[in-house]
């Protein structure tokens, strides 16, 4: 028995898991569905909503299956979709450092689970249990490519999604309410960290 293996799925399937029921939920001192939704609707995520339930649905899922060493590959591939995506709408224009806000974090996260999928979730798992263990290079970059396809798919739908149209009086109202428009809003701050 591999413990750092065993140490490596609980720790990120469990945090994974943590952030998935965030959004669903507001568990773990999350904001709940709806600021989520709001959040996406924020980065061009539409619609907000069904997107923040998918969100919440990859992570607190995938984050299952990576702690419970069940369907590894496809649980990877599924939190890969997600990283990726956070990567394309929040932190990539921000470069590389996650004190800047940027990717760092979601790159190590992204090669954290595909390891595992590398090396297998080992002897205390589902996928050894019932003999359904796929692991190695080629499995590795199946569920890789398979993340980049949701996170693609995700993108394009977003983006064919019409963006909400504001009337003329919208924009000086929301900004005389809040004081400065472009202050950020509580929904978006945690896009940093929600994602």
């Amino acid at each position: 028995m591999k413990i750092g293996r065993l140490l490596l799925r609980l720790t990120v399937g469990s945090l994974f898991f943590g952030h998935g029921t965030q959004k669903l939920f507001g568990w773990f001192g999350g904001h709940g569905l709806a600021a989520t939704a709001n959040m996406f609707d924020s980065i061009g995520m539409r619609p907000g909503n069904r997107n923040a339930v998918a969100a919440g649905l990859a992570e607190a899922g995938g984050g299952a299956g990576i702690a419970l060493g069940l369907a590894t590959p496809l649980s990877a591939a599924t939190l890969t979709s997600v990283m990726l995506t956070a990567i394309n709408r929040v932190h990539l224009k921000n470069g590389p450092w996650v004190t800047n806000g940027g990717y760092e974090y979601n790159v190590v996260l992204i090669a954290a689970v595909l390891a595992l999928v590398e090396v297998g979730p080992g002897e205390l798992s589902f996928d050894h249990l019932l003999g359904n263990e796929r692991t190695g290079p080629g499995w590795t970059l199946a569920a890789l490519a398979l993340g980049a396809a949701g996170a693609l798919g995700a993108h394009f739908a977003a983006e064919s999604y019409p963006a909400p149209v504001e009337a003329p009086g919208d924009a000086s109202a929301a900004a005389s309410t809040n004081g400065d428009a472009s202050a950020p809003t509580e929904a978006t701050q945690e896009a940093g960290t929600a994602q």
